[in-house]
């Protein structure tokens, strides 16, 4: 056996020694049109080149072992899926050259062998592949890198090498790449083009995945995965110098170019491949079989491999999981060790947000180096702990919510990622096991009244009543098989990371409970489908969120506030007593006592467990400015600045209080928050301290907020979050009444004005309005007029106006008649300065108030709403009376309600 023929198993990867130029011949013959093999029809060649990080990934252990090797169908990279009958005219099996890189190998081969082995990396080949190609003609393709680096490239091939035959080049997303439609698709548009040579520069080990399911019906002879070698030809990375190369310390060199995205790999990921080459590693001899390329793990590396580890924060994964842990310390052991006994064929990344716990949950998640905890020191409630890490997901294909007392089966995850892609899927739901094991019915239907009514009489009794009659799925048949359903419970859900992103923030006014069946439903109007998955299957111990009257309560009240967002008034008021209905039928139960009367009584609803915020835990906010216009605001200014005064003090985000004609200590409150930026005007005008504060600032985006407002950093992070997007243009927090203390016809007035459909969709409001730097361009300076935000709500259409679902924003209510009506003055007046400009609105009073009307009459469900639309008619008759009379007063005249602000 000569020795250019030799080859070594390095921890289970099987490495072909050849020198330089035999590599390169090997490669330019097998690329040849007359090329044979001695096979009836060319295997393609696909050439690798091992390093430490393939090692780790694709050796012995590694998450892709044996993925590597002859095929007769293309599998998908990230998940099983049947290929289709009519690809296998053109699907043969691969050959595969894996060559030698990286000096740890190098070293390891020449020990092996006792010869002399040149550490072949693609970028020291590509050149003399290159120049074989020109030379005899043959074709070369090149797959990968951004369509600006192959502009880069295509014009440095043309000066450099202009015989070159480039028959194409291809910069597919990653989400195309994992598509099995697109990835034929893409496979197809590169056979058409007769390439010779295709260099896939991917990155590792996408692009070796990819290769080995489609490689073949590219039609290519050969393809090189040579990661980066794309971005060297381009000149956008600059290669180290040959004396560190000829050193072995290009990993240092690149280490040092690219710190952030190298650290991992080369600091935590790769040392252990080095003890894996030392300890596993043998000549292969010619008479010793070899699969594809892939050596068999021996039983020793397989037991090493049971602690499967998690990527990092900046690795891809199949998945990323995040879990929102509050006393959870029973559990959560139990729940991770079942993540990684999937980790071995999946490469998942964990992300935990602690609520807050009081117990050792941190002191648990603190021994697994790997999973990535955010304490947010503070109960932020399910939506909001989701919310505070949905960031920190990364690069993945789906994000799986999971609940921390729950446990994983074995192949769950993979099952629901086969069924995400099979079945084209939004969402993917695992059938749920009880702690006996029997099947947890956890399927639910969309809530309606004749569902809400049936379980209210019957609960689980008659469970194979009509579908209409419970929200509950009882159907054992359905548990059963795979099949679209409206919705489940929250514990565990796949959701596809594409409409992961399109949906955003979880609606965390919900704090616990019906958050998950507004964030299906949204996901369903979004077009997206919701599958139910029998093969994955999960236990749920039932203890992740405790179980209290209070939450008991909180679970009812969130039903009504469900569908308070999604359907109408009427139908919202009849819901609402199905539930107190509900209630009132097991008011004996201890688990029930009481809950009747806060769902009837809604000043009740307060007290109710709610999020809470603190900003330490947010690492990453979002920048923006706060503009916070004051007048005499002494006694509220300091209540609006606390909750943004650590994120000010840090200079995460700007605040700017823009003081306009202050004669209290307004300013010297707002001067005493570290970070508040304090300006003054001597004019007396809300407009011109919102010009004065936007002429100070060139942060964007901007939210405006009133001064007896106050905004969560949650609320302000989604709000950010939502108009950094590329095509916001405004947005606002959502927002609640505080009537607490007003008397009983201002109580009626603002239940009456919340039930008209024009407050829930406007600007206009919450005191708390937002912009993007393309949507503050709609306009030059605010105009002089009373009514800043009706004026900004008319510059967007309906759909260009976003109200985002985060934590209420308290906008409290006058306390007495007199300061509601000194407040309905200044807003009528301000829509008839609005009308009469050029941007006015349309219409008129009488327009208006027909078009206002119309609303409260169908806002009316019952006697009581009856009262309140009463109420309220009366109320608005008068105020718009009132601010007729004052017509013709000038236009900085500003009635206010001082009576909240006691």
């Amino acid at each position: 056996m000569s020795l250019e023929h030799q080859r070594v198993d390095l921890a289970g990867i099987v490495v072909d020694l050849l020198q330089r130029q035999d590599a390169v011949a090997r490669i330019i013959d097998h690329s040849a049109p007359g090329y044979s093999s001695g096979q009836d029809r060319l295997r393609p060649l696909s050439v690798v080149s091992a390093n430490l990080d393939h090692i780790v990934q694709f050796g012995a252990g590694g998450r892709w072992h044996g993925v590597l090797g002859d095929s007769l169908r293309p599998t998908l990279p990230l998940r099983s899926m049947q290929a289709d009958e009519s690809m296998e005219d053109r699907t043969h099996t691969m050959e595969w050259l894996t060559l030698l890189d990286g000096a740890p190998l190098v070293a390891q081969s020449n020990r092996l062998t006792g010869g002399s082995w040149p550490r072949l990396a693609g970028s020291d080949l590509i050149g003399p592949i290159l120049d074989e190609a020109e030379r005899t003609g043959l074709s070369v393709g090149f797959l990968g890198g951004s369509i600006e680096i192959q502009d880069e490239l295509s014009h440095s091939l043309t000066q450099h090498r202009p015989l070159l035959h480039v028959s194409g080049f291809w910069s597919p997303a990653r989400s195309e790449l994992e598509d099995h439609e697109t990835s034929v698709a893409l496979a197809d548009s590169i056979h058409r083009t007769e390439t010779d040579i295709l260099v896939v520069g991917l990155g590792k080990p996408r692009q070796e995945l990819w290769m080995a399911a489609y490689g073949a019906l590219t039609g290519a002879r050969t393809l090189l995965a040579f990661g980066a070698v794309v971005d060297f030809l381009a000149g956008a990375v600059k290669r180290a110098p040959a004396w560190i190369t000829d050193r072995g310390l290009e990993w240092a060199w690149r280490l040092g170019a690219e710190p952030k995205r190298m650290a991992r790999r080369y600091l935590i990921n790769d040392p252990p491949g080095l003890l894996k080459i030392r300890r596993d590693s043998s000549v292969v001899y010619a008479d010793e079989p070899v699969s594809g390329q892939v050596h068999m793990a021996s039983e020793h590396s397989r037991a090493q491999s049971q602690q499967a580890s998690f990527v990092g924060r900046h690795e891809s994964a199949d998945a990323s999981v995040l879990v929102v842990t509050y006393n959870n310390e029973d559990t959560i052991d139990e729940l991770i060790a079942s993540l990684r006994h999937e980790a071995h064929s999946l490469a998942l990344r964990v992300v935990v947000a602690d609520n807050g716990s009081a117990d050792g949950t941190m002191q648990r998640l603190a021994a697994h180096s790997d999973v990535i905890s955010v304490p947010t020191e503070s109960n932020l409630g399910y939506a909001g702990g989701i919310n505070a890490i949905r960031s920190l997901a990364g690069d993945c294909s789906a994000v799986l919510i999971l609940n921390p007392d729950l446990t994983v089966g074995p192949g769950a995850i993979a099952a629901m990622l086969d069924r995400l892609s099979l079945s084209d899927a939004g969402i993917v739901v695992p059938r749920l096991l009880q702690g006996d094991g029997t099947t947890y019915p956890s399927l639910r239907r969309e809530p309606t009244l004749g569902g809400a009514l049936g379980d209210a009489l019957l609960g689980e009794r008659f469970p194979q009543r009509p579908g209409w009659a419970s929200e509950i799925d009882f159907d054992p048949e359905c548990y059963a098989h795979p099949h679209q359903v409206d919705w489940a419970t929250g514990a565990a859900l796949l959701i596809d990371a594409e409409l992961e992103g399109r949906l955003g923030a979880w609606d965390e006014q919900f704090f616990l409970y019906s958050e998950e069946t507004d964030y299906f439903r949204r996901a369903r109007e979004s077009g997206a489908t919701i599958w139910y998955e029998p093969e994955a299957v999960m236990t749920h111990h039932m203890g992740g969120s405790g179980s209290s009257v209070a939450l008991n309560a909180l679970m009812a009240v969130n039903r009504v506030r469900y569908i308070r967002k999604h359907r109408s008034a009427r139908y919202a008021s009849a819901f609402q007593s199905v539930v107190a209905l509900h209630e009132a039928l097991r008011a004996a139960k201890p688990s029930h006592r009481g809950i009747f009367g806060v769902v009837a009584n809604e000043q009740h609803w307060h007290g109710l467990p709610r999020g809470t915020q603190k900003p330490g835990w947010e690492t990453e906010f979002p920048p923006g400015v706060v503009i916070v216009p004051a007048h005499n605001e002494s006694s509220v200014i300091a209540r609006t600045l606390e909750p943004l005064a650590e994120l000010a003090a840090s200079g995460a985000i700007e605040v700017i209080v823009a003081c306009n004609g202050c004669t209290d200590e307004t300013a010297k409150i707002a001067r005493g928050f570290p970070g508040v930026k304090v300006i003054e005007s001597d004019i007396p005008s809300k407009v011109a301290a919102l010009n004065l504060a936007d002429s100070k600032t060139m942060i964007f985006p901007r939210l405006y907020l009133d001064a007896d407002i106050s905004i969560t950093p949650s609320a302000l992070r989604m709000t950010f979050d939502y108009l950094a997007r590329p095509e916001a243009l405004s947005a606002r927090p959502a927002f609640e009444y505080d009537a607490s203390g007003a008397s009983w016809p201002v109580r009626a007035f603002y239940r009456a004005r919340r039930r008209l459909p024009a407050t829930n969709q406007a600007l206009w409001g919450a005191g708390a309005y937002g912009m993007s730097e393309s949507g503050r361009q709609r306009f030059a300076s605010f105009p002089e007029l009373t009514a800043d935000d009706l004026y900004v709500d008319g510059l967007f259409t309906p759909e260009e106006k976003k109200i985002l679902p985060t934590v209420p924003v308290r906008v409290s209510t006058p306390r007495t008649v007199a300061s509601l009506m000194a407040v309905l003055c200044r807003n009528y007046r301000g829509q008839g300065e609005l009308r009469a400009t050029a941007a006015g609105l349309p219409g008129n009073d009488a327009t208006s108030t027909v078009r206002t009307l119309r609303q409260l009459i169908a806002s009316i469900s019952g006697p009581f709403s009856f009262v309140d639309a009463g109420v309220y008619g009366a109320l608005v008759i008068s105020g718009r009376l009132r601010a007729h009379k004052v017509k013709g007063l000038p236009s900085m005249r500003w009635e206010r309600d001082d009576s909240s602000r006691s």
